[in-house]
């Protein structure tokens, strides 16, 4: 009998031992009755994997709020701001003549869409500065079917500031390519129009376009008054 009972212990004993081995092997983070648990929950990954898309919890803060601002960040705009204690500045790589307007000016130009500082001041500043240096006009000229609907896109903003960095960069861009910008003139002056009923851009906006016909010459004014009837010519 009491050979018979140790065998039994025997075979009890084995089969104790075996039960832990088969949870080690389905999981070998724990041994407690939870442990089926997380043997379930990595099953998922193989088709995470499949779309990473739709998992990601970075996606979208790792994607960038517009061009300007991932040229920006891989440092595809050679000039930084610098803060000033009366007045900020940029701070430019090397000298803005010799840096390649194309596609630069056009990338400034879209910057000025931004409404996040740095980017609205450089965008901003930059525009104008790479306008200052010798031979813009050259440089320009051959890039405004590209910088005209990015300077319209600003111009039709919802944002005020927008909208006040668009018309100055327009006037600037004026000042530099002179008549060269009649032929592309009536695709910005729809918004300006839009604009003129906000009387606090009524005035700002009469300046623009008396400086438009300035730079633009006595072709300029019919331009305008196809688009603008109420425009009164500076010159007349």
């Amino acid at each position: 009998m009491s050979h018979g009972v140790g065998s039994n212990v025997l075979r009890m004993s084995s089969g104790v031992q075996i039960k832990p081995k088969a949870a080690i092997q389905k999981s070998k983070t724990s041994p407690l009755p939870c442990s089926p648990e997380p043997a379930i929950k990595p099953q998922p990954k193989p088709s995470d994997k499949l779309n990473p898309k739709t998992i990601d919890p970075f996606g979208v803060h790792s994607q960038p709020s517009s061009v300007f601002a991932a040229t920006y960040a891989k440092g595809g705009i050679p000039c930084r701001l610098v803060h000033g204690s009366v007045k900020h500045r940029l701070r430019w790589e090397c000298p803005p003549e010799t840096v390649p307007f194309d596609p630069l000016l056009v990338t400034l130009a879209e910057g000025l869409r931004e409404t996040k500082h740095p980017y609205t001041f450089v965008s901003k500043e930059g525009f104008k500065e790479l306008l200052m240096v010798e031979g813009a006009a050259e440089k320009t000229v051959p890039l405004l079917p590209r910088l005209v609907p990015v300077l319209k896109a600003a111009l039709a903003h919802s944002d005020d500031e927008v909208f006040g960095r668009g018309l100055d960069a327009l006037v600037q861009l004026s000042a530099v390519v002179g008549p060269s910008l009649n032929d592309h003139l009536k695709h910005l002056l729809t918004n300006l129009l839009r604009r003129l009923t906000d009387k606090k851009y009524r005035e700002k906006i009469t300046v623009a376009l008396q400086k438009l016909e300035q730079y633009g010459g006595k072709a300029s004014v019919a331009i305008i008054k196809s688009k603008i009837p109420t425009y009164c010519s500076s010159s007349s």
